[in-house]
């Protein structure tokens, strides 16, 4: 071998070992930025904020036990979840990624809280993993209260539970059911001791769903349970645990509030009034339902929500069509009384039964926009 020859190969052999360790140090580098894109939190309300625009909280309020999480790019996965609490009360943990604020933690850039009037839409997206060894729900919670307040507890709760896995409920009973958003949910209604809290509980487990928070809170109005001069807080996703949850995770979560637009519903929402009268013997009811256009715009073509006590069964209607026959109903115009004219009024009937006390309807919102009652 000639020295030119020997000199040649060993520069290109150490050449080739340079570009090895350079690839080498750049894989390590990767790893080590990946593994710090994945953030740690084992405080008892420790949180992060990810995408540069939501917060990941730990959240760990109803137990002393250890609980930690993983923030990632996306979402978060719970990592650590010992101990457990009883199935008939409160659950541990409510680890969780938002929009909004939460006991006066804003996330970045948020337009919330934003009032409800002024909320044309608000499409939001989420994917999660589930677990078969705990008992937890994965739950949707939307936040409204009068006031734009920032911290502390808001006074109506929606929750979406997209599953439960275990013996749980929500709060409350359950009051019926309704489609929302295109799906059929159980509806749940009660009170906490600190906040209404308002359930739609998902007949099986979704694992990932693009939805309008929106349609949920125009429920929540129809049932006298906000209105729209309220608030909007707060749009969080989580898991509530109450045995072990490592390993639940949250793996997309997108929120978007658009404001300053039509709030929303089938034809033109309008400013209105409605009357209930009603005639009641044991078993059965009858009512005279009257829809007044108080707005100075003509409402063309109108859908009248409003949700029916528990126990109350529409059986027919007059001069509208209602469904469905129980839970949150829609009373729709017919062709012939479809316009409201502004200072007009439409009349449609109901006949129906119902069990134990009788009640009338806590709220009634004309084409998504809530209504005045007398």
């Amino acid at each position: 071998m000639r020295p030119s020859q020997h000199h040649a190969r060993r520069a290109r052999g150490l050449f080739g070992a340079l570009l090895a360790s350079l690839a080498t140090l750049a894989a390590l580098l990767t790893t080590a930025s990946a593994a710090q894109a994945d953030t740690a939190i084992c405080e008892q309300f420790g949180s992060t904020t990810i995408q540069g625009r939501y917060v990941v909280q730990n959240n760990r309020w109803g137990t002393s036990e250890a609980q930690c999480i993983s923030a990632t790019d996306t979402g978060f996965r719970i990592t650590q979840a010992d101990g457990s609490v009883p199935t008939n009360g409160a659950p541990k943990s409510y680890p969780s990624v938002y929009n909004g604020c939460h006991y006066t933690n804003c996330s970045p850039g948020t337009s919330l809280p934003a009032q409800l009037s002024t909320v044309s839409s608000a499409p939001t997206a989420i994917s999660y993993t589930y677990v078969g060894d705990a008992v937890y729900d994965a739950a949707y919670d939307i936040w409204l209260d009068p006031t734009p307040r920032t911290d502390g507890v808001n006074r109506t709760e929606i929750m979406i539970w997209f599953n439960k896995v275990g013996p749980i409920q929500p709060v409350g009973s359950q009051v019926g059911s309704a489609t929302v958003a295109g799906r059929q949910w159980q509806v749940w209604s009660g009170n906490n001791g600190s906040n209404d809290v308002l359930s739609f509980v998902a007949p099986s487990a979704i694992t990932s769903w693009s939805f309008d928070v929106m349609d949920f809170v125009r429920q929540a109005v129809a049932r006298g349970l906000a209105q729209h001069s309220w608030y909007l807080t707060s749009v969080q996703a989580g898991f509530e645990p109450w045995q072990n949850g490592a390993g639940l995770a949250v793996t997309a979560f997108s929120s978007t509030v658009n404001t300053g637009g039509d709030p929303g519903g089938p034809g033109n929402p309008a400013a209105c009034a409605v009357t209930y009268a009603t005639n009641v013997w044991p078993g059965g009811f009858t009512a005279d339902v009257t829809v007044t256009n108080t707005g100075s715009t003509p409402v063309d073509g109108w859908r009248l929500a409003f949700a029916l006590p528990a126990g109350q069964r529409i059986t027919s209607a007059w001069n509208a069509t209602a469904s469905p026959a129980s839970g949150t109903v829609t009373a729709s115009s017919l062709a012939y009384n479809a316009q409201i004219q502004p200072g007009a009024k439409v009349t449609f009937g109901l006949q129906g039964t119902y069990s134990g006390s009788f009640a009338r309807p806590g709220g009634f919102s004309l084409n998504g926009a809530a209504c005045a009652t007398a």
